[in-house]
């Protein structure tokens, strides 16, 4: 008997050792590192969904807590009013782009037709104007004349040479068409009008409000028949991806990580393990919120640190706390 007690207790004596052993071995400076453990809370983006437009809500297609993918419709106000405007300025466009077509295209072939008989007209005129005044001229000086018919003769002669100055002007007007810096004016106008097309255009478009990213559905602020003015939120969704979880490391153990360091999360509410990589350490100290836990005093300065998510669910949600394991310092 003396003998069995004396062997459970070398056995005894045996276990201790080699727990005592393995202890410091693990503890031990390069043998086994513990790891480190931070204690932070989950910070996901949320985002304030308005219309950039104001009007009449007529439908809100989503509730509280729905799942929405990026570009789905979730509420649309009444667009008769934009559709009205955008109607208006395709009609304006359309005006103005006749004016620089007419414009571009000159005058009419019948207007130069017209034009080009007068200066034949008036070229017909100042000949016989002149044969008239160069017969008067020979009868003058052969005194079978008089000086007043001379000079009569002489005015003709000069009205239709007038006469046909200004029918070779008129033609060429109509030949030209519309001047340059008028056609340049049609055109900033009809650039103007297409501009306000495209606005309204823009403003029908929208009325109708889309989720930017794949995110849950928070809270609906406006119901419909609600008048919004243009940037009222009218719903808050959290989005689903990225998840930060937000933490704070004590200046003694910022030597033990770095930004890409793998770790793990876990929180009170499951047994799950989440993973994700530290993405930022903050530059600059800061005092210990009091919504933090470390293993030091709150008046100690601490770092803030961001850690992404891999792999998050909707089991984390906003604020909620959760232990944080430091697999390695990282690369």
């Amino acid at each position: 008997m003396t003998r069995w007690r004396l062997g459970a207790a070398l056995a005894l004596i045996a276990v201790l050792l080699v727990g005592a052993g393995g202890l410091l071995w693990w503890i031990w400076p390069g043998h086994g590192d513990r790891g480190l453990r931070l204690y932070g809370n989950v910070d996901i983006r949320q985002v304030e969904l308005a219309f950039r437009q104001p009007g009449r809500l007529v439908s809100v297609a989503v509730e509280e807590g729905d799942r929405v993918k990026a570009g789905q419709q979730v509420a649309e106000l009444d667009a008769k009013p934009y559709r009205q405007a955008l109607a208006k300025a395709n009609a304006a466009v359309g005006a103005d782009a006749a004016v620089l077509a007419k414009l571009q295209a000159g005058n009419r072939p019948q207007r130069i037709a017209e034009a080009r008989a007068g200066v034949k007209r008036a070229r017909a005129g100042y000949r016989n104007a002149k044969r008239n005044y160069h017969r008067e001229r020979l009868m003058r000086a052969s005194h079978a004349a008089a000086q007043r018919d001379l000079d009569a003769a002489r005015a003709a002669r000069d009205q239709a040479a007038a006469e046909l100055a200004a029918a070779t002007q008129a033609l060429s007007l109509q030949q030209a068409g519309a001047r340059s810096e008028d056609i340049a004016a049609a055109q900033a106008t009809l650039a103007a009008a297409r501009a306000a097309r495209d606005q309204a255009r823009t403003a029908l478009g929208d009325t109708r409000l889309l989720a930017p990213a794949a995110a849950t559905v928070l809270s609906r602020v406006r119901e419909p028949g609600s008048m919004v003015s243009a940037s009222t939120p009218v719903l808050t969704l959290n989005l689903r991806d990225p998840v930060y979880v937000r933490a704070y490391v004590d200046e003694p153990d910022l030597g033990r990580i770095a930004p890409g360091a793998a770790v793990t999360l876990q929180t009170d509410s499951s047994k799950r393990v989440y993973h994700g990589r530290i993405g930022f350490i903050a530059s600059q100290a800061e005092f210990t919120p009091k919504t933090v836990e470390t293993a030091r005093l709150r008046t100690d300065l601490v770092y803030r640190l961001r850690i992404v998510v891999s792999d998050a669910d909707e089991g984390l949600r906003q604020g909620m706390p959760v232990t944080v394991d430091v697999l390695g310092k990282g690369p």
